[in-house]
């Protein structure tokens, strides 16, 4: 933790959804304030699992919906941006719109934080047929509109890894890798093979099955479909599978298994509801034997970095930051292969020594570049390097004046 006299005052602006590990760790670092939509932060369990949480912070919740956010979220930062020292934006859209204008006319610096890669994105809801072609058009043109916008306002833009931070830098010349929340790898750690019996037998999961985790959220941009096919020809070659998904989302994921027509997928296709992530989370990877995750766009993937964190071996789709972050250390496969996916399971299965040394090296790799500690030192460094110059700068007009 820093000194409390070296606290510098963070708003943290949030336009959606947020992780309570980033908002815990960024607690730790400055005295903070998140400013956050109402609705979003009920849904998602945030607002729960932070009055259970010892963190020390202000949550100032802002009613609406999209335009009626973006109304009230105007005012707000016009009334309360002085009161801070930088604001902290996530993402690079709307909320962020917000957050530029209002910094650049009260001179309050903004640091924006980009974890997903916005056009990439956008384009799936058009290759899942979610929109029509006029739509894709309007929307990717107000998407790169404010992406231009907000990067040239912004003090600095953290891309979330190296693949994030090349995709900022084609709109925002201040732009630089940071780590978002990282990866605890003292609470995700490996476990050996009776460890992860026990911890099986804990989670009342099966303990003789070959168990295929997948943590990812149920969204456009993702790809479960791929996954519950690959499992399912893994299946019939023999893999004795099951499938289990954790998340807001696994009703969604144990319906589209039923869409699928998957043979007995009522018996090896598992869901639950949201493990907590600092509390229960890493349990499930350490006791997986491999995660899958299967992706139409991905910025980063962290689920990946989590479970090599627990030597956990990764097969995942070789798309965006995945394939820059997890080259070497994870199985990867082509878009949209469950051919290819189910292939590495079956390797998985049959080289279960070669897989888990591939892991723990990436364990290393994680714990060299992705640690908790590290990203939020570096965070810290670049919001005292922001908030310096904009002083500089203040000073050097009030010398000139």
């Amino acid at each position: 933790r820093v000194p409390k006299e070296r606290y510098l005052r963070v708003l943290f602006f949030v336009e959606g959804y947020t992780d309570i590990r980033f908002v815990v760790g960024l607690s730790s670092i400055c005295r903070l304030v998140v400013a956050v939509p109402s609705r979003p932060y009920v849904e998602s369990g945030l607002k729960q699992r932070l009055a259970q949480s010892s963190a020390s912070l202000r949550v100032d919740e802002i009613n609406g919906g999209r335009v009626g956010f973006q109304l009230r979220s105007f005012v707000y930062l016009w009334q309360r941006a002085r009161d801070f020292d930088v604001i902290l934006s996530q993402e690079a859209l709307r909320g962020s719109l917000n957050a530029n204008v209002i910094g650049a006319l009260q001179r309050v610096p903004v640091v924006m934080s980009m974890g997903s890669s916005p056009v990439e994105s956008f384009r799936c809801r058009r290759i899942r047929r979610q929109i029509n072609w006029a739509k894709a058009v309007l929307g990717e043109t107000v998407i790169w509109t404010l992406l231009r916008i907000n990067g040239r306002l912004a003090a600095r833009c953290l891309g979330v890894g190296p693949y994030l931070r090349d995709v900022a830098a084609r709109f925002c010349p201040r732009t630089q890798i940071g780590l978002h929340h990282g990866v605890d790898t003292d609470y995700f750690r490996p476990a050996d093979h009776a460890e992860r019996a026990e911890l099986r037998r804990k989670l009342d999961l099966p303990v003789e099955k070959f168990m295929i985790f997948c943590s990812s959220r149920i969204s456009h941009e993702k790809d479960p479909e791929t996954v519950l096919k690959a499992a399912a020809l893994a299946r019939t070659r023999g893999l004795d599978a099951v499938l289990i998904n954790l998340g807001g989302g696994y009703k969604e994921f144990l319906h589209l298994a039923g869409q699928l027509h998957l043979p007995e997928a009522g018996s090896w296709v598992l869901g639950r509801p949201a493990a907590h992530p600092m509390t229960e989370l890493a349990d499930y990877f350490r006791a997986a034997d491999v995660l899958a995750q299967a992706s139409l766009a991905e910025g980063l993937g962290f689920s990946p970095l989590e479970a090599l964190a627990c030597g956990t071996p990764v097969v995942a789709t070789a798309v965006g930051g995945m394939a820059v972050q997890l080259k070497g250390y994870a199985r990867l496969t082509p878009l949209r292969d469950p051919e290819a996916m189910a292939e590495q399971f079956l390797w998985v299965r049959a080289n279960p020594d070669q897989a888990r040394a591939q892991a723990l090296q990436g364990r290393e790799f994680v714990i060299r570049e992705w640690n908790r500690q590290k990203a939020f030192v570096d965070l810290l460094r670049v919001l005292e390097t922001v908030v310096r110059k904009e002083q500089v700068a203040d000073k050097r007009k009030r010398n000139g004046n």
